[in-house]
């Protein structure tokens, strides 16, 4: 059951204005983008443009092997690719995605959001429904955007997909 809801928001495609967009960070190498953080930022772009009124909350703090926080590389792409600095607002202290959503709330109410708003989750395929289930529990109206996962190598797309179904089960229990 809990693969099949995976697989089922895998497909997640929404297509309406809210009140923030949140692009989830998924690691850099060095200060660049992995692939699957790229694919991330490629459909939030999609959305960012279609939408330019929507402010753009990039979320990620800094693992070991990075050289910046992974939002400061996000907020790079997006200005690189025209973005207005102004829309972007960056939370860099997350190290996960429970972390990602709980920070990004508080980024987000500091600003003087007091309603339940409205997000654009943009992340991963197999990782919308976990971002989706714990935004909820966050106090979001969650929506989402599926980037694809990387298609190279192969092998690794079903063992996103068998982690993912560990992790909704932690997340579930203890997030």
């Amino acid at each position: 059951m809990i693969e099949s809801l995976i697989i089922i928001n895998s497909f997640t495609d929404d297509d309406l204005p809210v009140d923030y967009v949140v692009v989830l960070g998924a690691g850099l190498f060095g200060d660049q983008p992995s692939p699957s953080l790229y694919y991330r930022l490629q459909k939030a772009l999609e959305y960012a443009k279609k939408y330019p009124h929507v402010p753009i909350v990039v979320s990620g703090g800094q693992g070991p092997d990075e050289w910046i926080t992974e939002a400061e590389a996000m907020e790079h792409f997006f200005i690189k690719n025209g973005v207005e600095a102004t829309r972007i607002i960056k939370e860099e202290s997350s190290t996960s995605t429970k972390e990602n959503l709980i920070f990004t709330k508080e980024v987000i109410k500091h600003m003087g959001e007091t309603i339940k708003p409205k997000v654009m989750i943009v992340t991963s395929e197999y990782h919308m429904f976990r971002a989706k289930f714990l935004a909820k529990r966050n106090g979001f109206i969650p929506y989402g955007k599926c980037a694809p996962t990387p298609a190279y190598p192969r092998y690794l797309k079903p063992v996103y997909y068998l982690r993912e179904y560990f992790a909704v089960i932690k997340s579930f229990l203890f997030d």
